[in-house]
This record gives C-alpha cells, sequence and structure tokens, in this order.
C-alpha cells in the first residue's frame, strides 16, 4: 500500500493489488499520454487533463497540474512506512554533511553566516586552488552551525571549512 498525501493535507492510501483502490474503495480510471507530454486521465466517469511539472525522487514527492489546478504529492512507499514505524523515519534520507576543502587553497570568500538556513544549492564558500576560483555550493537543506576558518587564509585538503546540522 503506497500512502500519497496532497498539498500537506488531504491523506490517501493506495492499494495496487488487482485492482486499485482508494481509501478503500474500488477506483475505475484509465490514463493515456498525449503528444505534448501531458496524460489525459479518465477517473469515475469524468475527464482530466494533467501535467507532470517537477518530480523529486529524494524527497518523493510529485507536483502536477490537474485541469489547471497544482497540487503537490508526496509518496509515502511500504518502507518508508515500516521505517516511520520502527521510529526511524529518516533512515534514507541523506546525511548533511560538513563541508570541508577537496584540495589545498585559499579562502576568497565566506558567504555564509552561523545560524543562517541554507537550501541545496546555495552557494556557501568560494575557495581559490590552482589559480581557479571554486563555489562550493549546498548539497542539501541545513543550518550552518559553525564557520571554520577566516576569509583569506589557507586551507588544507580534508579541512573542514563549514559545520552543518
Amino acid at each position: 500500500m503506497i500512502k500519497a498525501t496532497v498539498n500537506g493535507k488531504s491523506a490517501f492510501s493506495i492499494n495496487q493489488d488487482s485492482t486499485i483502490t482508494c481509501n478503500g474503495e474500488a477506483v475505475d480510471w484509465s490514463a493515456v499520454q498525449v503528444p505534448s507530454g501531458d496524460y489525459s486521465i479518465i477517473m469515475d466517469g469524468n475527464s482530466y487533463q494533467a501535467q507532470v511539472l517537477k518530480v523529486d525522487r529524494e524527497s518523493k514527492t510529485v507536483t502536477l497540474q490537474i485541469n489547471q489546478q497544482q497540487y503537490e504529492v508526496a509518496i509515502e512507499e511500504p518502507i518508508d512506512q515500516l521505517l516511520a514505524s520502527m521510529g526511524i523515519k529518516d533512515a534514507l534520507a541523506k546525511k548533511v554533511n560538513d563541508i570541508k576543502a577537496p584540495m589545498p587553497g585559499l579562502v576568497l570568500k565566506v558567504l555564509v553566516t552561523p545560524g543562517q538556513v541554507i537550501h541545496k544549492g546555495d552557494p556557501v564558500l568560494i575557495l581559490e586552488a590552482m589559480k581557479m576560483e571554486n563555489v562550493f555550493k549546498a548539497a542539501s537543506d541545513a543550518v550552518v552551525k559553525e564557520i571554520k576558518v577566516a576569509e583569506r587564509t589557507a586551507v588544507e585538503k580534508g579541512e573542514v571549512l563549514i559545520v552543518l546540522e
């Protein structure tokens, strides 16, 4: 059984045995991908036009537009439900790692401050190495716990530059 939460509110349980059920009720539906890449869906006699806007496999969310209305659907697979029942819900999530120097270099600029919330892809530090400027970006959402280096200082390979939590 898969659990789906729509826009953070509506929760559905979907079972895919011989027939598909939603919250215990049989659902009669069919879907076809049209040439534009959208989907034409017929469900319980009603017609819907759906478009997949975004798929985030890491967070297991899908953003859909159905008949001009946008929905964010969070998917919880059986393994996620099992881990949650064991109290280790985030066991499969990527761990936040501290930012370390991959090579010796000179810290040109620190772009964050302690306590700052950063998001995946945000630039956090610029390191000059081998006459090139390297912009370090956050690998995931995190909070800056501590900055271990100062601007215009040399660092060695493997040295922790920024501690994240």
